[in-house]
């Protein structure tokens, strides 16, 4: 069954936990213990209606005493057609860095926009951060409606207004729907308030829309995570690479490049749960035994040898957005090199400090690593290039030239989410400080 990853986005008060728990109540996906419990949470919260649906997502203390979402909070449901993952992520401006974690590895986003104030600023903010972490499809949710009676020519303008804002960003695809989270109208059932809209409930869209992002069909990558050396008498010569294959699919008998040691070899066998099978595929954790005896750690990647182009100077082609920022096409050939640059969100209450030691983490490889040079910082509601003062400070968004002390295999984010991305930590207090996708 195909699973569907998205989160919610929006400002304050915009309804974005009210929707995500009509559209669960709605659509039969709360179990009764979670139903009683939550009536009898939603007593203290002063709503007029017998439940708050909003405590279904807003599960810390100081959010249902602020009647604010802070941290990110999933969810999980099932549908006779799909599965879904669901990321409510926080609106305030303070809480960035955990909205930008919330919406990586996710297929799309639903920015939700109050009918009676149109696109504002939190909306753009929130729609250049979708398109920084390369989400395929951008849902816009034209909430509140029936605090406009309806109104259509009020939906009409609103998406006029984000359809021009969005071809400044090259979105891939941008849908909209008109809402009301609190009344129903439109989430799971077609609403008669709203005859004039002929397009999809939510609930239906969510069934139905397409999801580009599959790691199937990509190139193969496979990192290792575990060498697995037994070393009994029953298993003398057993040498296997444990981890999940990240993107693709790799058969018996594949020849694969191992990097970064620059070397070919053959693929003798793939276990999966303890038995041999012919071919595994994206997100499955396999053991993967080699023909030859190659130095391979953990963090080594293998891919298909007809892709490996190892030590090349990538030099892609590029897309003007706006003043002078780019984005790259994608390199079909995985990079194995020491120096790149990419996009990063400072996460790290403490500002950087030049020359701060820092560990790179990308999947199971890790390495030491020193940010070079702050490019510019991105102004995250404009999306424009400023001038970089050399500073980072918490939810700032900046590109930036990262060296690391041992070579890194990784293609673009915008051509494999999996090894295009990584988290940077502060080598003395190991707390994560940033999180980042490649360019180039």
């Amino acid at each position: 069954m195909e699973l569907l990853r998205f989160f919610t986005a929006g400002n304050v008060d915009d309804g974005k936990s009210t929707l995500i728990g009509r559209l669960l109540y709605d659509s039969k996906s709360i179990s009764t213990d979670i139903l009683e419990t939550l009536t009898k949470q939603s007593k203290s919260t002063g709503v007029d209606a017998d439940i708050d649906l909003a405590l279904l997502t807003d599960g810390l203390r100081a959010e249902r005493e602020q009647g604010i979402t802070i941290d990110v909070a999933y969810k999980y449901f099932t549908t006779d057609k799909r599965k879904f993952i669901i990321a409510d992520t926080p609106g305030h401006v303070q809480y960035t860095r955990n909205m930008f974690t919330g919406a990586s590895n996710t297929d799309l986003a639903i920015v939700l926009v109050d009918a009676r104030h149109g696109i504002t600023e939190q909306t753009r903010r929130h729609s250049i951060i979708s398109n920084i972490v390369g989400i395929p499809h951008v849902l816009v949710c034209i909430n509140k409606m029936d605090l406009v009676n309806y109104d259509e020519e009020v939906y009409n303008q609103i998406k006029a207004d984000y359809t021009h804002f969005a071809e400044s960003l090259n979105l891939k695809k941008v849908s909209f729907i008109p809402t009301s989270a609190l009344t129903g109208d439109n989430v799971v059932k077609h609403s008669e308030n709203l005859k004039w809209y002929q397009g999809p409930s939510l609930f239906e869209f969510l069934e139905t829309v397409e999801i580009e992002q599959d790691f199937k069909t990509q190139e193969a990558r496979f990192q290792v995570q575990y060498v697995i050396r037994p070393q009994t008498e029953e298993l003398h010569d057993y040498r296997g690479y444990a981890g999940s294959i990240l993107s693709g699919s790799f058969k018996k008998g594949d020849k694969i490049a191992v990097h970064p040691v620059d070397l070919t070899t053959t693929i003798e066998k793939i276990e999966k749960f303890g038995q041999e099978v012919e071919e595994a595929h994206a997100g499955e954790p396999v053991i993967i035994h080699v023909a030859d005896n190659i130095d391979i750690s953990r963090g080594t990647t293998f891919v298909p040898n007809t892709t490996f182009v190892p030590n090349t100077t990538f030099v892609p082609n590029t897309i003007s957005i706006t003043d002078g920022n780019t984005i790259h096409t994608p390199s079909q050939s995985i990079q194995t090199e020491k120096t790149f640059e990419a996009i990063v969100c400072w996460m790290d209450n403490k500002s950087f400090q030049p020359g701060q030691k820092l560990l790179l983490q990308q999947n199971s490889f890790r390495s030491k690593a020193v940010i070079k040079e702050i490019d510019n910082k991105i102004n995250i509601y404009n999306f424009k290039s400023e001038p970089s003062d050399g500073s980072l400070h918490l939810n700032d968004f900046c590109k930036v030239t990262i060296k690391t002390a041992e070579t890194l295999s990784f293609d673009e984010y915008a051509n494999n989410r999996k090894t295009g991305s990584f988290i940077l930590i502060n080598e003395n207090t190991n707390n994560t400080v940033a999180a980042g996708v490649i360019t180039s």
